[in-house]
């Protein structure tokens, strides 16, 4: 690939990111009131984040059941109010017995 074509690349890269982050400011001067969208633009950040976290926590291991497993086992230490160490510390210990006796 020549040097040029990834100078155009970038420069592809730089004017779509530019558009996407410079059209709401440029259409929507006003504050938004409209409760739905308010919530809607809320949580996007959150459903961005777990969007790209899942796959990496499902195939970061050598199996994808272990990964899995320890998603569920997670999400349920974390809805019991586990906080985020003990959560960290059971995920770990979950995908190092599965993958310890699955593997």
């Amino acid at each position: 690939m020549k040097d040029s074509t990834i100078y155009l690349y970038i420069l592809i890269m730089a004017i779509v990111s530019f558009i996407i982050r410079a059209t709401p400011l440029t259409l929507f001067r006003k504050q938004i009131k409209n409760r739905f969208i308010q919530s809607f633009l809320y949580y996007v950040p959150y459903v961005t984040l777990s969007v790209m976290t899942f796959p990496a926590i499902v195939n970061a291991t050598q199996s994808p059941v272990s990964g899995l497993s320890s998603f569920v086992v997670g999400i349920i230490a974390a809805w019991l109010g586990a906080d985020l160490f003990k959560v960290a510390i059971t995920c770990c210990s979950v995908v190092f017995i599965l993958e310890l006796f699955i593997c």
